[in-house]
């Protein structure tokens, strides 16, 4: 029998679907087309964030959409300018105003901007409005282990960390740390950085020849059959649908072995250490 994973608990007790739509770099009528036609084909989870410049098209989307607001995970971003107890607070208002909702189910730093050190007092408060019930959960993106241990050190544990692991990029020590930590991964840009050449790679192949299914979707199924939520993009309803066709078969312990062992660490990168927003 075939687990359901489907869906992911987050810390502090509320569920996510395991695959979302990432929203990245659309903007206007793509990004709110996408957002409808995912919708359609029935996803339930949509990332956005402050920086994308496109939470009012995700906004419009959603006020479209025939599904009731608690049918629809929703998660968004903010930048470093908000790295602030009050600062926080308007990010979020700023957030919803665009989106046009009343809360969203996730709230995250996008970076962590080591070089301004206020990220910790920015947590402080998302869990604030947790407590509030102004936000369902709080989390944050791109964090480094040393970067959560700050935030873990003034009592509070972050609900997910989004960070970038695909086959050949797969952070095992960021992952381990939030593993450890009782924090969820999830990835982002999941099946490789744009022109990677990923998923022709002979061992994803091969897997995906066994399974009737595509690279995409065998690489995606490995993410969410190790625990991991993510959130690949597209604007393509096909390609939408295949993303989210992945329930139906699971992986063996040997071909979960060797996408593991596809790890090199090549491909784009960016540290938060020296990059933010």
């Amino acid at each position: 029998m075939i687990a359901d994973i489907s869906s992911l608990e987050l810390a502090g007790g509320v569920s996510m679907p395991s695959i979302g739509l990432g929203t990245w770099p659309m903007r206007g009528y793509e990004a709110a087309a996408a957002v409808l036609s995912a919708l359609d084909v029935g996803y339930r989870r949509i990332d956005t964030a402050e920086n994308y410049e496109n939470e009012d098209a995700v906004g419009k989307a959603l006020a479209q959409s025939r599904l009731h607001r608690d049918e629809i995970f929703v998660t968004t971003k903010f930048n470093k300018q908000w790295h602030s107890t009050q600062g926080v607070r308007q990010a979020l208002e700023n957030s919803l105003d665009r989106l046009g909702l009343e809360y969203v189910d996730l709230f995250l730093i996008h970076w962590p901007n080591p070089q301004q050190n206020t990220y910790v007092e920015a947590f402080t408060e998302l869990g604030k409005l947790v407590d509030e019930g102004k936000i369902r959960a709080a989390g944050v993106s791109n964090f480094k282990p040393y970067q959560l241990q700050n935030v873990l050190d003034s009592g509070l544990v972050p609900a997910l960390n989004q960070i970038q692991v695909d086959p050949e990029r797969q952070s095992v020590d960021w992952q381990g740390f939030n593993t450890e930590h009782g924090v969820r991964t999830e990835s982002y840009s999941p099946l490789g950085r744009k022109k990677s050449g990923l998923l022709s790679h002979p061992a994803l192949v091969r897997i995906a020849q066994a399974h009737g299914k595509s690279s995409a979707q065998v690489t995606l199924r490995w993410h969410v059959q190790s625990g991991r939520a993510a959130a690949p993009k597209s604007a393509d309803q096909r390609r939408q649908s295949e993303n989210l066709d992945i329930f139906d078969f699971q992986l063996t312990q040997a071909e979960m072995a060797a996408i593991n062992a596809m790890d090199t660490g090549a491909g784009p990168f960016t540290d938060s250490d020296e990059f933010g927003h």
